[in-house]
C-alpha cells in the first residue's frame, strides 16, 4: 500500500486529500508545514508527496529545490490553486512530476497519483 505524504497549511484540504486517497486504500501522513513535511521525509518511506508551494515557513518552491539537490527521487506532485507557467516550467525543472489545481482536486487527484507511481493498468 503506497504512503502519501501531504505538505499542506490548510487543514481543509489536508483531509480532503486524505479522505480520497484513504478511500483507494492509500496509506497518508500529513505535514501542516514545510519543515514538518521535510522532517517526516527523511524519518518515512514515502512513496509520493503531495506538496502546496504556499506555506507558513518554507515554500514549497525551496523545499522542491531541497529534494532535488539532496537527488531524492520521491515523485512529488505540486498541489496549488493559480501557478504561471513560469513557475510551472521552474518545479519541472527541479523534478515536479505533476500538477494538481485545488479547483479541480476531487477530479484530478486518484489519477494523478496512479499515474505517478506507475500504479495504472498501463504500468508494467
Amino acid at each position: 500500500m503506497p504512503l502519501v505524504l501531504i505538505i499542506d497549511d490548510s487543514p481543509h484540504v489536508r483531509k480532503l486529500i486524505r479522505d480520497i486517497l484513504e478511500a483507494e486504500d492509500y496509506m497518508v501522513l500529513e505535514a501542516e508545514d514545510g519543515l514538518k513535511g521535510m522532517q517526516l521525509v527523511t524519518t518515512q518511506a514515502v512513496d509520493c508527496i503531495l506538496l502546496d508551494l504556499i506555506l507558513p515557513d518554507i515554500d514549497g518552491l525551496k523545499i522542491l529545490k531541497t529534494f532535488h539537490h539532496q537527488g531524492n527521487k520521491i515523485p512529488v506532485i505540486i498541489v496549488t490553486t493559480h501557478i504561471r507557467e513560469t513557475i510551472q516550467k521552474h518545479c519541472l525543472a527541479l523534478g515536479a512530476a505533476a500538477f494538481i489545481s485545488k479547483t479541480s482536486i476531487r477530479r484530478e487527484l486518484l489519477q494523478t497519483v496512479t499515474r505517478v507511481l506507475g500504479l495504472g493498468k498501463n504500468a508494467s
